[in-house]
């Protein structure tokens, strides 16, 4: 989020209101019992002035018995009682109201969030986004707050004090009243203004001191390695400057706004009370009269001192909350056709049919790619960087939909199933693992949530990994640390062929699965991956063409194109493109020592 944007408007803090209705309104019980609630509270609280006025009349001993004034003094301390009373009963049955829409819209998002497409989370800042939930979960609670709890009360309560004080009294005194809060409320809001720019200034200074921190403590090893400490310290120190200077402000400008605001009210007190004192004077008011003029703009006063904040408060929410709903109407690329059903799987055959695809329109990455994986076979796919490989699987897990021909499993065209349903149908062992920070147990269990003990230790033990996890001390509930950096590449690869053994698809997707790891390392997980392909529709996208050889077919992309196809000794004797391929990692091979026999490929620690 970004602080220093331009506050909301008035016409779109409605357009956020009315959103945030409908949200509410499923509370609407608990919504009517609060505002009875408050409205009570109110009632009693304006009572007080009015009661107080009667006790001070009646204080003579000559006009009334001695027990009137403390049948009063009774009334005035109920009053004062059921204001507290009914006010915090009115937080108790609010609390779910605020807890629960807050809860609902969050979740909402979150669940929206997932249901995007790929490009959309490609093009996102993940801070930035967890940022705006953060803050608009938040805000939710706080903005149901203010405005119906705190504004909406104090204009009631404003308008019932006018009243009273033009039945009783001449028009001086509400028009007094009424100079003094809207003087009071034209500072505090132009003062607040003024002052939102400092507190902008804050926050911006306080995410950028954080994302300094942060940034630096994430990166710890490296600066040790170069010994900037005192460079990051004194980095973070200038984002820690910044936030100092902008607090200042903030305070310094606060303390006008006070004075500012007790002035006024100082002002309007002293025109009541002048006003009343000559009433007594004149013998048109009693002393318990200008009592009770000055007990009510004194009881206005109190909510209006929190004006500023409020109002300040209340354009925030606004802003976060609107950057929640613009996460929320982010509209989804991918979506479930009307029509969808669940995909069938009986052989699991792949079929790309003339597949053309393009990230932007201006330029095209697949060209009338068609090809086949037979029930059961591996197929694997082979090129140079950016010949459009990987592009192939994420079109298989329909994260695009692709521009041109179309994918199908079993016949059945992706487009017409749903997406739950397919991505169910397969397995993947990516190129780069990234595990939860969780533990092993729980990265394993993730293929499915659902499995027992048992069968995650039946898959790490299908996975060859079950004998390096029972070395550790904590075992499976071994944590892995951020993105499983705690484990070696070998070790992560492990996890997630156990978790794809767990998952237990009828279609494998390699996506350049050993790419990323040392010869020795490669052919020990090669075997794993040869292993759970056995009798699955297996589509490779290699990296390295040694994984490949066996391939019951070998397709070469080139610039989204299909260049060559075939067996690998068919696509040797061919001398092409894949043979240059083939012959170049030879090479490249050949001046790559390979570890000793002896030696352990895989470290025994976590650490």
């Amino acid at each position: 989020m970004n602080d220093t944007a331009a506050p909301p408007t008035a016409v779109s803090g409605w357009h956020t209101l009315s959103n945030l209705a409908p949200y509410v309104w499923k509370f609407r019980g608990r919504v009517l019992i609060a505002l009875l609630f408050l409205v009570v509270a109110k009632l009693a609280l304006i009572c007080v002035p009015i009661v107080l006025k009667q006790l001070v009349d009646r204080l003579n001993p000559e006009l009334a018995p001695l027990t009137v004034p403390a049948l009063l003094l009774m009334a005035y301390g109920a009053l004062r009682l059921s204001a507290t009373l009914f006010q915090e009963l009115r937080q108790i049955v609010f609390a779910r109201v605020m807890a629960r829409t807050s809860r609902l819209l969050t979740l909402g998002v979150f669940q929206h969030l997932h249901a995007l497409s790929l490009r959309f989370h490609l093009e996102r800042r993940t801070g930035g986004v967890s940022r705006d939930l953060e803050r608009g979960m938040s805000a939710v609670s706080d903005l149901l707050d203010w405005t119906l709890y705190t504004i909406l009360p104090t204009l009631i309560e404003i308008v019932i004090v006018c009243a009273i004080l033009s039945y009783s009294f001449d028009t001086s005194f509400t028009l007094i009243t009424l100079a003094t809060l809207i003087a009071y409320v034209a500072l505090t809001f132009s003062v607040t203004e003024w002052r939102m720019r400092y507190y902008r200034a804050a926050n911006e200074a306080d995410t950028q001191a954080n994302a300094r921190a942060v940034d630096s403590l994430l990166n710890y090893e490296t600066v040790k390695y170069f010994g900037n400490e005192g460079f990051e310290a004194r980095g973070y120190d200038e984002s820690l400057c910044k936030l100092e200077e902008a607090r200042v402000k903030s305070l310094k400008t606060l303390a006008v706004l006070n004075i500012g605001q007790s002035s006024i009210v100082a002002i309007g007190l002293s025109l009541l009370v002048w006003r009343a004192a000559e009433g007594v004077v004149a013998g048109t008011m009693s002393l318990g009269d200008l009592v009770m003029v000055n007990a009510f703009l004194i009881q206005l006063a109190m909510p209006l001192n929190y004006l500023g904040m409020v109002y300040r408060e209340v354009k925030q929410a606004i802003s976060n909350i609107e950057r929640m709903f613009a996460l929320l109407n982010q509209p989804r690329d991918i979506e479930d056709r009307a029509h969808a059903r669940p995909l069938e799987v009986s052989g699991a055959a792949i079929e790309f049919d003339e597949v053309d695809f393009g990230y932007d329109s201006r330029r095209a990455i697949l060209r009338k790619v068609s090809f086949c994986v037979p029930a059961g076979k591996t197929v694997a796919i082979v090129g140079t960087t950016g010949a459009g490989k990987s592009t192939i699987g994420r079109l298989l897990y329909r994260f695009f939909d692709v521009d041109g021909g179309a994918i199908r499993i079993d016949g059945q065209d992706i487009r017409d199933v749903t997406q739950d349903s397919l991505r169910r149908a397969i397995g993947i062992v990516p190129q780069d693992t990234v595990l939860f920070n969780q533990s092993i147990s729980f990265n394993i269990a993730y293929g499915r949530p659902d499995a027992s003990a048992d069968e995650i230790v039946q898959a790490a033990q299908s996975a060859h990994i079950d004998a390096f996890i029972s070395k550790l001390p904590d075992g499976y509930e071994t944590a892995v640390g951020e993105r499983g950096l705690k484990l070696s590449g070998g070790e992560k690869q492990r996890v997630a062929i156990a978790r794809t053994i767990l998952k237990n698809p009828p279609i494998l997707l390699l996506d350049e699965a050993t790419s990323a790891l040392d010869t020795r390392t490669e052919r020990l997980i090669q075997g794993e991956l040869a292993e759970i392909s056995r009798a699955r529709t297996t589509l490779v996208i290699a990296h390295r063409l040694s994984t490949i050889v066996d391939a019951d077919e070998i397709i070469v992309l080139e610039q989204g194109e299909i260049v060559e196809r075939g067996r690998h000794h068919d696509l040797l004797q061919q001398e092409g493109r894949y043979a240059r391929l083939w012959e170049l990692q030879r090479t490249a091979a050949a001046h790559t020592p390979i570890p000793a026999a002896g030696a352990s490929p895989l470290p025994l620690d976590v650490a």
